[in-house]
This record gives structure tokens, sequence and C-alpha cells, in this order.
């Protein structure tokens, strides 16, 4: 999965890459700037965002626009509203933790930063995507599924407009414009199972002979 590396100082990048790659992650796609980063992302932009990025992990203090300025324009866009942040930073008071998530961040992890602290939190933040993006799939999923439900039930109780039914034989005039049984005609257009049977009223007719049975 896709890893963005967002910090302006080289060797931080050099060393966040190496213990990413050596741990198996990637893609890696470490930026110089949030700018950069922003641009990648496709924030600002119309159509699909994100560019297939999973993760960010981004510092703070960066020139032009900071991290936690950088937080709140991702959080801006709906479609990134999920994808999460780690932000990465020497800064640990309280008051500083506090505005990196009011901003939008997801994590944090203090520098210098510990190989294992950092793979544990990155593997946590990507799992935690890939739930988002499969309820995201499923909910679509259902969502196409219920649109086909209503449309087939609409076509079911309308049965197609207007029936056009022959006042003496009763058959049913079909969207082919040849005439069937209305039985017929039930079984295609509602998929139903339809038995057949005399009512009281013919079978007297017909059979005037037969005592009705009680």
């Amino acid at each position: 999965m896709s890893i963005l590396i967002i910090d302006d100082f080289q060797e931080e990048r050099d060393l966040l890459h190496a213990i990413l790659h050596r741990a198996g992650f990637g893609p890696l796609l470490p930026v110089a700037t949030a700018k950069e980063g922003l641009q990648l992302l496709g924030v600002g932009k119309r159509g699909k965002l994100g560019n297939g990025i999973d993760l960010v992990l981004m510092d703070i203090e960066m020139p032009e626009i900071d991290g936690l300025e950088a937080c709140q324009r991702i959080r801006m866009e709906e479609q990134l509203q999920g994808l999460p942040i780690i932000i990465i930073t020497a800064h640990t008071a309280a008051e500083d933790i506090q505005a990196a998530y009011t901003a939008g961040a997801t994590d944090y992890i203090r520098k210098p930063v510990i190989p294992a602290e950092l793979l544990a939190r990155a593997a946590t933040a990507l799992s935690l995507k890939q739930e988002i993006d499969a309820r995201k799939l499923r909910e679509q999923e259902l969502l196409e599924r219920t649109k086909e439900l209503d449309h087939a039930f609409e076509q079911m109780t309308t049965l197609h407009g207007t029936l056009h039914i022959c006042a003496k034989c009763k058959r049913v005039k079909s969207d082919e414009s040849y005439w069937q049984r209305i039985e017929d005609y039930l079984r295609r257009q509602a998929r139903s199972k339809v038995t057949e049977s005399v009512c009281d009223t013919c079978m007297h007719q017909a059979y005037p002979h037969l005592k009705r049975v009680p």
C-alpha cells in the first residue's frame, strides 16, 4: 500500500524510507514540502482524489505550508476524510498533540523516530484504511443493489403500464404484440408461481350434475 512521506529534511525522509522499505512497506513516495504532498493527493482539484495513496506521514514544521495546515486542507476534501495521517514531530507538549488531532491527524509519532513504533503505527493505520475502503465498497454495492431492486419492484407493480385484456377470452396483449393467456403473462412478468383451478360459479355452469363438496 502506498505511503506518502512529507518532510523538508532529506535525512528524515531517508530515515523513514529506509525503515519502511526494510519492513516491506511500499510503494513509498517521499516529498520535501507539504505543497508537493497536497498536489500528489489532488487536493483542490476536481475528480477522484488520493491517487492511490493509503497513508500520509508528515512533519509539522515546514516552510510555506506546515503540517497542521496541510492536515486541515486534506480533511476539507470529502473523499480524503478517511485517509490516515500520522504526524511526526519533535513537539510533544500536550497542546501540540491536541493541535495535531484538531487539525485532523489520525495519530502522531515523536522524534527521534523509534523504528518499532513507526512500523506498528503504520501497520495499524493501513489496516484501518483497508477496513474503511472495504466498508465503502460494501455500501456502494448495497446502494446499487437497492436501486436494481427498486427498479424491478417498480416494473412489477406497474406491469409495464396499461394491460390490454381481451373482453372475451381474457388473453393479455404482451409487449411483443401477441396475445397470451393471462396466467402465462403473470408467470413471466411477476416470476411467481401461478396455479390453476375452477371457481364455484364456473364449476356449477360447466358441470351442473356435480354436487358441491362442502
